[in-house]
């Protein structure tokens, strides 16, 4: 079975580029207010630019509370040359100075009943000690809300062959660190993953497709 999936995922670079590409499964904007969670634009900084292809699209925002706690939340949308525009967190987490520790999937509810499967990675900075953060993120397609990185590959390479056309997908991060500037107290690993929880149950909500319809 792997040795099928890897000549199937290999022989996305053979395919010719697809002569066209989905519509955004997601619109690019975030809330300014999230429940208590008061939203501040982040820049894009210029490596990023420099390195995504051209028609990359973001949306970014910094979250915080009375209580000094902070939230990360990115959104990227890939353009036409999707492996020029977006990538597992895995692959730069280094350059940015942090070393990965654990990564695992973790399902947050959704009201209504539903939930929402995520990747979670715990970091902890190459330079310090003390420094640790909880990230979760999703890929969000056309139709497709996945994971992972393999899942989204395979649905690409569904879509070249059956369909002729790219998805354009955006990938969504969810951060915060266990130790933020201006908190109170140190949080523990259980505390910040409970407070993403619930910053997430009340951010889906708040997220829609192009057209209007819900995200989720």
């Amino acid at each position: 079975m792997e040795v099928v999936l890897l000549a199937g995922l290999s022989a996305v670079l053979l395919l010719p580029h697809a002569s066209k590409s989905s519509p955004a499964g997601i619109a690019m904007t975030l809330p300014p207010v999230i429940g208590d969670w008061i939203g501040h634009d982040m820049p894009i900084t210029p490596r990023e630019r420099e390195v995504l292809a051209k028609d990359t699209q973001f949306a970014r925002k910094l979250y915080d509370n009375i209580a000094g706690e902070e939230v990360y939340v990115s959104i990227v949308l890939s353009g036409e040359d999707m492996t020029n525009s977006i990538h597992r967190p895995e692959r730069c987490l280094p350059a940015q100075g942090w070393n990965l520790e654990s990564s695992d999937r973790h399902n947050v509810p959704i009201a209504g009943g539903k939930s929402l499967e995520v990747t979670r990675l715990r970091t902890q900075r190459t330079d310090t000690a003390n420094s640790q953060n909880l990230t979760y993120y999703w890929f969000v397609g056309y139709e497709d809300i996945t994971p992972s990185h393999l899942v989204r590959t395979e649905i690409d390479l569904r879509d070249r062959i059956l369909h002729g056309y790219n998805q354009r997908w955006a990938y969504v991060t969810v951060s915060a660190d266990m130790a933020p500037r201006f908190a109170r107290t140190v949080r523990t690993e259980q505390d910040t993953a409970k407070m993403l929880d619930e910053f997430i149950q009340q951010l889906v909500p708040a997220l829609h497709r192009p057209d209007g319809r819900p995200l989720f």
